[in-house]
């Protein structure tokens, strides 16, 4: 009991300070490189950064609430410890926006550079964030909620259409075309830099984790329900018990071993599990192997 409590500590405190770090990043990226340079990032930033043009609003003032009625119904969708992540993440990055914006100084250069330096920075904070489960809240949020309920449309679409249609009011506010192409730029980077972050620069390697235990039915249904990856039996022998038992084998991506780790520790705190790179998986979820 107290292994496990110090497992669930330990993760936890690593979780935190990681998304607590790329809060910190992802606010510099704000408040140092797109804001100033009149870039909307996408999301609920985006509109914040609008708005802050416009009517001298505080950019992480808006984005809380604009998330509130986001985080009741992701919530209500998804359970309130889906949320504390997300809350944690959005919170406290946009306090930080807004206190960094007072003390620390403002890049209002070359605006290329201002759009690449921002994507990078928002990227690599995102990339931390998303890395330890959590997210920024905003079209995240509403991505995975329309997702649940319309399964044929994917988040990215989601998140691509919204961020297409606050990139669109920007340049209007701004008066620029240039600031579409300026913002489509970071936003690009940013993605590239997260993919790279989480996935790691290939994209079809991974993590397989082969699980003993006696609850492996429980197991493999809140992996269906949590993970959303499939999972293999294999039939197993004790080599000195001579007992029957089954092994769950699983590709998982870098960032999804933690909460594979999790669930199972909460499910059956006496499983044995085994955690090894995979240098390539082809198939559902993984890009295919093109061998030349």
């Amino acid at each position: 009991m107290d292994k496990s409590k110090n497992f669930s500590f330990k993760e936890s405190f690593i979780d935190y300070s990681i998304i607590l770090l790329g809060s910190v990043i992802y606010a510099v990226s704000v408040v140092v490189f797109t804001a100033p340079n009149n870039i909307a990032p996408g999301g609920l930033t985006g509109i914040g950064t609008v708005l802050n043009y416009m009517f001298s609003i505080p950019i992480g003032v808006t984005i809380i609430i604009l998330n509130i009625p986001l985080f009741i119904w992701g919530a209500v969708e998804n359970g309130v410890s889906f949320l504390a992540k997300t809350i944690t993440a959005t919170l406290f990055s946009s306090v930080l926006i807004d206190i960094l914006g007072v003390f620390i100084p403002v890049y209002t250069g070359d605006t290329m550079l201002a759009a690449v330096f921002g994507g990078i920075l928002n990227g690599t904070g995102l990339g931390l964030i998303f890395y330890r489960g959590g997210s920024t809240g905003g079209t995240d949020i509403i991505s995975l909620n329309i997702h649940k309920h319309l399964p044929f449309i994917s988040t990215g679409t989601v998140i691509l259409a919204a961020d297409a249609v606050i990139i669109a009011l920007a340049a209007f506010a701004y008066g620029t075309l240039e600031s579409i192409l300026y913002a489509v730029i970071a936003i690009f980077i940013s993605v590239k830099v997260i993919d790279a972050l989480i996935y790691g620069f290939a994209g079809n390697n991974g993590k397989t984790m082969f699980i003993v235990t006696a609850k492996y039915e429980e197991i493999t249904k809140a992996l269906f329900k949590s993970v959303d990856r499939g999972v293999t039996l294999l039939d197993a022998e004790g080599g000195y018990s001579k007992e029957k038992k089954k092994v769950i084998m699983c590709a998982l991506r870098p960032q999804q071993v933690y909460k594979v780790n999790n669930i199972v520790k909460k499910i059956d705190d006496n499983a044995f599990t085994v955690v090894t790179t995979a240098g390539a998986i082809s198939g559902k979820g993984f890009k295919a192997n093109h061998i030349s």
